[in-house]
């Protein structure tokens, strides 16, 4: 079937829901914890990293027991129902710690940890099912990149204008100073993070419930493997497919080095190049509301040209580029001192040329993983959407882990230390910053772009392959 805007929408709006987690954990947490509440960075960045082991257990168990379960509301819908709640009250606690913790960094670390497992498994109970239905919904090759470009869009729009709005209008310079160092302005924006999830939330559910039918197949395509064991076989079956296996090589390096520079970026623009709370936030705004647009006419251009894997590719290319052409300018000396509105003009240009071709990079890598499912289906007989999914946010999850544990003891090593302020750190300590962070992203980047070359799915082999599915599915039919 072909599908309307609204379709593209509904289920892109499930995107933001994500997005809300990423904003918090990406622009806010490290900042608040550390510099706000007084805990280590290294504390702040080890606590970050060590609520990805529980993933390990609720990624995969969440995607296998999608694939299986059988209810009126279809596969996917009853994980998105009952974790929309849950997660938007993690957010109110992990932004409102009580006060008996602030007295003792062991204390403050374990609601650190505690609000991250909270919110991660409800975040997870909601995205992966969300993230399967793309290869339920439709079968086409650039409809499934459409439908990803949609949920890529919210999730970019969210994740940066929710706090770009924010730095402008709630973590402003106010009589009581810089608004990103009072704790107060963090309640609020829990709570705003809360209400944002129950929204988008809800509504993609809605919007969606129409293709609850396409999410029920016949119980011969499903996994039947009894017990937990049989769900954690689920997880490992996905690793026997080359491709995947090499898009997974590819995407925790990708992520290990996006993860670093997004930890690092509001400690950048705070600290090296001076930037306003107002003019971060701004960056972060005109920044995503240049890169969707063009992301999206990318998207329908030279996305029906080019095959999936080539845009991986040179999105990695151009993003390794990007990434440090301002820092070398201003070690050349090529550039003004910092308030020269030159500055602010080069970050946004910066911004908005990672964020566009960050964009297209994560449609392209999902959108192959839909088709990747199909492929599996043809050698294994089994239709394991959920298993793939879970697989991938997994390593998404743990290339991102490693962003705020490099961030925190980057912080650390280079002495950037609590209640410190824009414009007195000297610049031996903001140069070793930009060193140790380069040395943790380029080797990530180069490994994600050696494997960029080792995956491939082309619109012709993903039509044979949903041939070969037809045939065998009328063979199973007739021998029934």
């Amino acid at each position: 079937m072909h599908l309307t805007l609204s379709n593209r929408l509904s289920y892109g709006l499930g995107g933001a829901v994500y997005a809300v987690k990423e904003a918090a954990y990406i622009m806010f947490v490290l900042l608040f914890y550390t510099q706000v509440l007084g805990l280590s960075g290294t504390a702040t960045g080890f606590v970050l990293s060590l609520s990805l082991l529980w993933d390990a257990v609720s990624d995969p168990m969440v995607g296998s027991w999608s694939d299986r379960i059988k209810s009126r509301w279809g596969r996917r819908h009853p994980f998105m129902i009952y974790s929309t709640i849950p997660l938007a009250l993690g957010f109110v606690a992990l932004f409102t710690p009580p006060d008996f913790v602030l007295g003792s960094e062991w204390w403050l670390a374990s609601w650190l940890l505690i609000c991250s497992l909270w919110i991660r498994t409800a975040l997870t109970f909601f995205s992966i099912p969300h993230y399967t239905l793309v290869a339920e919904i439709t079968q086409d090759y650039h409809e499934r990149s459409a439908l990803l470009g949609q949920r890529t869009a919210f999730l970019f729009l969210t994740a940066l204008l929710l706090p770009s709005l924010c730095l402008y209008f709630l973590f402003d310079e106010g009589t009581a100073g810089d608004g990103r160092f009072i704790a107060e302005n963090y309640v609020t924006y829990g709570w705003l993070s809360a209400l944002l999830v129950f929204i988008t939330a809800s509504a993609c559910i809605a919007g969606t419930w129409k293709f609850i039918d396409h999410t029920r197949i016949d119980p011969d395509r499903t996994p039947a493997t009894p017990g937990l064991l049989g769900l954690w076989r689920d997880f490992l079956s996905t690793f026997r497919n080359r491709n995947f296996r090499n898009v997974l090589y590819y995407d925790l390096g990708a992520t290990a080095s996006y993860g670093i520079t997004v930890a690092l970026n509001i400690i950048f623009w705070t600290y090296f190049w001076e930037l306003e709370a107002d003019q971060t936030g701004l960056v972060l705004g005109i920044s995503v509301l240049i890169a969707v647009p063009c992301a999206m006419v990318l998207l329908r251009t030279i996305g029906r040209r080019m095959a999936k894997q080539d845009i991986v590719k040179w999105a990695v290319a151009i993003m390794l580029v990007d990434l440090s052409w301002p820092y070398l300018l201003r070690f050349a000396g090529l550039i003004p001192d910092n308030g020269h509105p030159a500055i602010f003009a080069i970050l946004v240009a910066q911004n908005s040329i990672f964020m566009t071709f960050f964009v297209l990079r994560i449609v392209a890598i999902t959108s192959i993983t839909a088709d990747l499912t199909d492929e599996h289906e043809v050698d294994s007989g089994l239709r394991q959407e959920g298993s793939f999914y879970a697989v991938l946010q997994f390593t998404t999850k743990l290339g991102g882990a490693v962003g705020p544990l490099y961030g925190g003891f980057a912080l650390d090593m280079v002495g950037l230390e609590e209640g410190m302020r824009p414009g007195a750190v000297d610049d031996a300590t903001l140069n070793a910053l930009v060193w140790v962070a380069g040395a943790g992203i380029i080797p990530m980047m180069l490994i994600a772009f050696f494997f960029a070359f080792r995956f491939s799915m082309t619109e012709q082999r993903l039509l044979q392959i949903q041939e070969q599915i037809a045939r065998n599915r009328r063979r199973n039919n007739q021998g029934g």
